[in-house]
């Protein structure tokens, strides 16, 4: 069912690589019809959208009055509400110690220079609702954003069953959201973009999707600002002998039941503690209600990996850049400040990231696809843009010119050098 990678073999990496880059170039499979998508939005605004909507979703209505919302928050249960009060607010205390500070700065020679932080002014949030519902993908996109200061947040989230999940609207309303579009897949990823006349264009898109959507934000990307191509769901363990292989082989369920594109790794030296996991992964199996979705994510992109050494552990951990990182060993602390690829770490045999995903504080958004070699999880700092200002002196300039003037010329470039000799030109 799941696939196992010995690396008593030479040509381990090789082969690791090719297991991984297969899961990866499905991506680039859908690129013909997001492209068509985004162009037919683009020029036809809201008749694209709606007819998109209702051949892809059978969705009817992109907009919810303000009572049918209302009535939806009423009939969730308040076991439910009181959870995501809880996340809300773990979520908010966490974010809020990411400070930013502006720089400011004078020469010797009287130059003033400063950057300065700026709240975005506009960010729509994608919150996947097509397979499932996500209260907590709406505290964790709109939270950071509201503690950055974005003045308008705007929310799409495709239907289940065409209806609007009343969890993600309370989420939406706990975080002051009130602009809300049951729209989805690349075709809200376009609406958002390029703007239609019921929906206002935005500056940055934010949050994870599909493949479609994830798609669809590289197409746009230029034209509005992303935060990360956030594809489906991923998970390495690191287990030991000291592990409990039940609780592991939860740990990957619970990655590999989100989507059949998930990844899910577990990395070990001990050859029986493997054995026991596969074991168990298959009894667990028997119960889990999304058992079909889990089941297929396990065979396409399963891998079982038995290593020799701590050193293997950390190059095989740094290749793969994971999502999400659980270091379920006794001595993590031996290996942990070696590793620099993650999205997020999960340290010792109690941090299961299925509490990340909720209410643990940090962020559930993260890099997929290796690209936690390059990047990092949604932040408030995803939501601030820098401005440099500069102010020189007299003298700064008569003393920095005569450099610059040398410079500009050496590159070719005349006109900047005369740019700099007009001003310090002696009367």
């Amino acid at each position: 069912m799941i696939k196992i990678l010995d690396c008593r073999s030479n040509n381990y990496q090789s082969k690791l690589n090719t297991l991984l880059s297969k899961r990866q170039s499905g991506v680039k499979k859908n690129t013909n019809i997001v492209k068509k998508i985004i162009r037919d939005v683009r020029k036809n605004g809201d008749k694209a959208l709606i007819k998109y909507e209702k051949r892809l979703s059978k969705n009817t209505e992109i907009t919810s009055s303000k009572k049918k919302i209302e009535k939806s928050i009423k009939s969730l249960n308040p076991k439910i509400k009181k959870a995501i009060d809880f996340a809300f607010n773990r979520i908010l205390k966490f974010h809020s110690k990411q400070k930013v500070k502006n720089i400011s700065y004078k020469d010797t020679l009287n130059n003033k220079l400063d950057y300065k932080y700026m709240p975005i002014d506009s960010v729509g949030i994608y919150v996947p609702g097509g397979n499932a519902n996500f209260p907590s993908t709406v505290l964790m996109n709109s939270i950071p954003a509201k503690i950055a200061g974005v003045k308008r947040i705007v929310m799409v989230n495709p239907k289940l069953k065409n209806q609007q999940n009343p969890g993600v609207l309370y989420a939406a309303k706990k975080t002051g959201i009130k602009e809300i579009y049951s729209i989805g897949g690349a075709q809200a990823i376009a609406a958002l973009t390029y703007g239609t006349k019921r929906i206002k264009k935005v500056n940055k898109i934010v949050g994870p999707g599909n493949i479609f959507v994830s798609s669809a934000k590289k197409e746009v990307f230029g034209d509005v600002g992303i935060d990360i191509i956030a594809g489906p769901s991923e998970i390495t363990v690191v287990a030991d002998k000291f592990s409990n292989a039940d609780w592991i082989a939860a740990d990957l369920l619970a990655q590999a039941e989100h989507d059949t594109n998930s990844q899910c790794i577990l990395i070990s030296k001990d050859k029986n503690f493997i054995n026991r996991v596969k074991t168990s992964l298959t009894n667990q199996l028997k119960d889990l209600p999304r058992k079909l979705i889990a089941k297929k994510s396990l065979i396409l992109n399963g891998i079982l990996i038995h290593v020799r050494s701590d050193k293997q552990i950390i190059d095989i951990v740094n290749m793969i850049a994971p999502e999400h990182l659980e270091l379920n060993i006794k001595n993590y602390k031996k290996i942990v400040t070696k590793i620099k690829n993650a999205g997020s770490i999960c340290l010792g045999k109690y941090s299961a990231m299925a509490i990340t995903d909720y209410n643990a504080g940090t962020n559930h958004i993260l890099p997929t696809n290796s690209s936690a070699k390059f990047s990092s999880g949604l932040s408030v700092y995803d939501f601030y843009k820098k401005i440099s200002y500069i102010n020189l002196s007299k003298k700064g300039i008569e003393t920095l010119g005569p450099s610059v003037i040398t410079l500009a010329n050496f590159e070719g470039l005349e006109g900047h050098a005369k740019s700099i000799k007009l001003r310090i030109r002696r009367k």
